[in-house]
């Protein structure tokens, strides 16, 4: 079996909710993938009940529901239920002590049983004669939200607990794949934080063979992995599709997207929000400036894994339909480091808040781009300290270049000094890169960004 790693908090807490002295009603979703279903079943003890939902008629997933019940209550499975109500009811009359009952793939159950949420609220309003704590689990964010998190939702305000299970971060990506910090930076770049991915990743013998296998094969797992995506959350996967294919192609101002969408840009509001949400796009505006009147705003797809597929799977169909494949690793491989560059850039400004720089706390970092009294000029990453009396300055490189080190810090600290906002404040020039000439203060690799962000 896959190596199941990390979600150790996620456990604890799952553990600790089932251990309570009543019974408790958990809901966990998340993106497809992201190993909800692996979750549930390390916390699961031998006695509960783990039941997974499909799309068939609710009389016959009542069937297949009772002869899983059946191998924890004998016999369970001898009566026929016209309805879901009768077999909770059975199912509490005939437990002898406390288990947990997860139905996995919940929305799926919803859509042959509408009537469930109404069934459940009724049971879970009466919790102190129930038996079972239940965990109900889905992939759809959005069906999940209005079944559960909806003001007008029969289960809203009822859950002990709601857990959204997120990608994993990249150290586990080293982990599983055994591979050296600046190879999992690599691999992360593609593959990004989903288990399921990595677990496809490990069966074959390295990175350029797994993308040969998977994804630049009309056979290949992960070939049509967007759609399956979108087909979870959303009736219209085209406008979606559309969208996320003209941010991979350098649209990233609301302005270029309307226009190559040939519509006005008040009518994107709603698919960007919903793409921004669900976590596969993301806004970006340069530090200091403010989110709700900002209007130097870009478009970037949030995903690692969807950045690659639509840079490099959408625009090559046609040679991969014609198994062309070497032609389009070839072009990959040349601008490799290029590629992992913009996913090297956000680790940095991600590990910024738990790095100890010289005694000094900084906020969350950013990226600056924009004119200072001298010219046009762009920061990887900026980020004020906790106390506001420090300024940190980063530039980030991924290539097999050595650097003088001390030069290229020295610059950096000389041109920060024109930025708008470094008035008053003490420049902390600092660099990330992927290999240098010496390891001195200031200067952050691999794996010393890997090992922070756990």
């Amino acid at each position: 079996m896959f190596k199941f790693v990390d979600r150790i908090s996620e456990q604890e807490r799952l553990k600790k909710t089932f251990n309570r002295r009543n019974a408790t009603f958990v809901v966990l979703y998340g993106r497809r993938r992201c190993g909800k279903s692996r979750l549930i079943r390390q916390v699961l003890l031998p006695d509960d009940i783990y039941f997974m939902a499909d799309q068939s008629e609710a009389t016959q997933q009542r069937v297949l529901l009772s002869k899983i019940i059946a191998g924890t209550i004998s016999g369970f499975d001898r009566i026929i239920y016209p309805d879901w109500e009768t077999l909770f009811d059975n199912l509490n009359v005939r437990l002898q002590k406390k288990i947990t009952f997860c139905i996995d793939e919940f929305p799926y159950l919803v859509k042959s049983a509408p009537e469930l949420p109404s069934v459940l609220q009724k049971i879970l309003d009466n919790k102190n004669a129930l038996k079972f704590n239940l965990l109900i689990c889905g992939s759809s964010q959005q069906l999940m939200y209005g079944l559960v998190m909806d003001s007008f939702a029969p289960l809203f305000g009822r859950a002990d607990e709601i857990i959204k299970i997120k990608p994993m971060q990249t150290p586990y990506l080293q982990e599983v794949l055994s591979c050296t910090p600046a190879e999992a930076i690599e691999e992360y770049s593609i593959w990004g934080g989903v288990p399921r991915y990595w677990e496809l990743r490990s069966t074959e013998k390295d990175l350029f063979s797994a993308l040969k296998h998977h994804l630049f094969n009309s056979q290949g797992i992960l070939y049509d992995e967007p759609v399956r995506l979108f087909l979870d959350e959303m009736r219209d996967t085209a406008h979606s599709f559309t969208i996320l294919s003209l941010v991979a192609s350098g649209c990233n101002r609301l302005s270029e997207i309307a226009g190559r969408l040939e519509k006005p840009a008040t009518h994107l509001s709603a698919p960007l929000e919903k793409l921004l949400n669900l976590g596969y796009l993301e806004r970006e505006i340069p530090f200091g400036e403010n989110y709700k009147n900002s209007k130097k705003s870009l478009y970037k797809i949030a995903d690692p894994f969807l950045n690659f597929y639509f840079k490099n799977v959408v625009p090559n169909r046609s040679y991969i339909e014609t198994e062309q494949i070497e032609t389009i690793i070839e072009q990959i491989k040349t601008h490799f480091s290029e590629h992992v560059s913009s996913t090297w850039e956000k680790l940095c400004r991600q590990v910024i808040p738990f790095l100890n720089i010289n005694g000094i706390t900084f906020k969350p970092a950013m990226r600056w781009w924009g004119k200072t009294k001298n010219r046009e000029m762009e920061i990887d990453v900026v980020s004020e300290s906790v106390d506001g009396k420090y300024l940190l300055v980063g530039e980030c490189k991924w290539n097999e270049k050595i650097y003088h080190t001390g030069q290229l810090l020295k610059t950096l600290n000389e041109k920060s000094k024109d930025l708008p906002f470094a008035e008053g404040k003490k420049i902390v020039p600092i660099l990330f890169l992927k290999k240098s000439d010496s390891k001195t203060d200031g200067i952050y690799y691999p794996e010393d960004v890997l090992l922070h962000l756990k």
